[in-house]
Parts: structure tokens; sequence; C-alpha cells
């Protein structure tokens, strides 16, 4: 499937949504159960997908449009949501998820993007030269690779209650 922003734009206006209908009000053995140690819960995953509205994707955006190459993007903090609301609870969290994501989408329509913004380089610090439309592209695939983790990981706390 090739990147549109329109189509992009409909996955990530709907995450903080998904996200509410699946965990909001659920009993804490399913939003604060993990997979073991050195793995995130979801209310952890929330926390990270908030974290990285806040920090990274307009931020590197910001810096293609505005920089190009010339200012590589600054270093994301993988675990940053451990001091950035991590602490809060989830309904919370995800209120301010979606303020965050709404105003994000907002900025990016504001900015009329087209196939010259979207071919625009800016470089990764792991990976590179990247453009536009690879990085919105990956805000999306990030959402989704999210939301998948957050349902293996309830499906794991009833792994010995379903038998063989």
């Amino acid at each position: 499937m090739d990147f549109e922003l329109d189509s992009a734009i409909a996955v990530l206006e709907r995450t903080p949504r998904t996200l509410r209908v699946l965990l909001d009000g659920l009993p804490d053995g399913w939003t604060t159960g993990n997979e073991g140690p050195n793995t995130w819960s979801p209310h952890e995953v929330v926390a990270h997908l908030r974290h990285a509205d806040r920090t990274i994707w307009l931020a590197r955006a910001v810096i293609i449009r505005d920089h190009g190459e010339a200012m590589p993007f600054p270093e994301f903090d993988r675990e940053g949501q451990r001091l950035d609301g991590i602490d809060m609870p989830l309904s919370a969290l995800l209120d301010t998820f979606d303020e965050v994501r709404t105003e994000n989408i907002r900025v990016l329509r504001s900015w009329q993007l087209d196939e010259t913004d979207f071919a625009r380089t800016g470089v990764h610090p792991a990976f590179g030269v990247v453009t536009m439309r690879q990085l919105l592209a990956t805000w999306v695939a990030h959402d989704l690779s999210h939301i998948t983790q957050i349902v293996r990981v309830m499906a794991k706390q009833y792994r010995k209650a379903v038998g063989p």
C-alpha cells in the first residue's frame, strides 16, 4: 500500500478512540499486566504513544520542513514515558493522548503538504536520510504496532486460564 496522507490521518485520528474503547474502565489486571521483565503494560504503551506524540512526530516533521538535512533529528528516548505521565491514571492519560493527537493532526493538515513536501528529507539518528513520507508512514505503523502489542499483552494475561 502506498502512502497517502488522508489514509494515514484516518488511522492516526482513530488510535486514541480505539485505545479508549479497548482500555478505559477495565480492571487494572488488564491494563497493568505485562509479558514479564523489561516489557510494557497497556498503560505503559499508552504513555509511550503520548510521549512520542509530544516529542517526536511533529517535531521531526518540522525539522524536515524547515531545515531538511541541515539539522539531524534529536534522539528519541523510547523509555521517556517513565518521566512523562506514566503515573497518571489511565483515563487521564487517554484524555491527554487524545488532545495531543488531535492537535498534531490539526497542525499536520494545516501544512497542506504536497508531493514535493513528502519528498523532503531529514536525517534520522539511526537510519540516516529519511523522507517526510517515510516519517509519516512510520508514525502510522508505530501506532498499529503498539495496538497489536497491547492486544497481545492482554491476551497473555489469560495464558494460564485457557488451559491446554
